[in-house]
């Protein structure tokens, strides 16, 4: 076990460095530049070294969010969060991006109880995944099935081989296919993803969208006993720890 910690650190130390190294120089070059040449027309290489940091910054969120999870234990502020609200807001991000048709035709009114923060990192993670792979088009759908609620994210891109579809949810995974990583992500999103759906004590798990690929979250539903209260869990407004396997 202390082997394959280990093993897995240096691993994301390796990754990480990879991942950092792009970014930097590209930052270092476009800041030697401008320093070399001031005030000439530096506009745009301002314009870059701000994008470069905000890629940085991403990275370095995303590295302490799974640090948080590698601790096996991720604190949750509960609340009732209406899942249908969340990808309703994405879905219109997604539109003002103006890079695909978006339909919300399947979303309907579903609660959960969860950490909203949390809960809105994955749908925004599950939706700039899908826009990243799309053709042309992504579809949101939220529904209740039982005593779950399920949320999917529907791209009409080149999909996922079945033998991959575990894969995607790992650290750093480049696929060797036409959803291979290219650069846009450091490929953190989906893993974050996982360990906050099963710290909500959820499962994630990715279709063929027929086209493309869909991506489909399960949580507990909010249920109202015999007086009307609705129940799941602990308290709202509890703070509560849960154990999750990270990946």
């Amino acid at each position: 076990m202390l082997e394959l910690s280990s093993d897995r650190q240096r691993q994301l130390v390796a990754d990480v460095s990879h991942e950092l190294r792009n970014p930097l120089a590209s930052l270092r070059a476009q800041l030697e530049v401008a320093l070399t040449h001031p005030g000439d027309n530096t506009g745009p290489l301002l314009r870059g070294s701000v994008d470069e940091v905000d890629r940085l910054s991403q990275l370095v969120d995303e590295l302490l969010t799974l640090a948080r999870l590698d601790e096996g234990v991720l604190s949750l502020h509960l609340g009732h969060v209406d899942l249908d609200d969340l990808a309703l807001l994405h879905a219109d991000r997604l539109r003002a991006n103006g890079r695909v048709e978006v339909s919300v035709a399947g979303v309907g009114a579903a609660r959960v109880l969860g950490d909203e923060a949390h809960l809105t990192r994955v749908v925004a993670n599950l939706a700039d995944n899908a826009e990243r792979h799309a053709v042309r088009r992504v579809a949101f759908a939220v529904s209740s099935h039982g005593d779950r609620v399920r949320l999917s994210v529907t791209d009409d891109g080149p999909g996922i081989p079945p033998r991959d579809r575990e894969r995607v949810f790992e650290r750093f995974v480049r696929l060797d296919s036409a959803r291979a990583h290219e650069g846009t992500g450091a490929g953190l999103g989906l893993a974050i993803v996982r360990g906050i759906v099963q710290a909500h004590d959820g499962t994630v798990w990715v279709e063929d969208g027929a086209p493309g690929a869909r991506f489909v979250v399960e949580l507990p539903l909010v249920v109202a006993d015999e007086a009307g209260t609705e129940r799941s869990g602990p308290p709202v407004g509890a703070t509560t720890a849960r154990r999750v396997r990270a990946h």
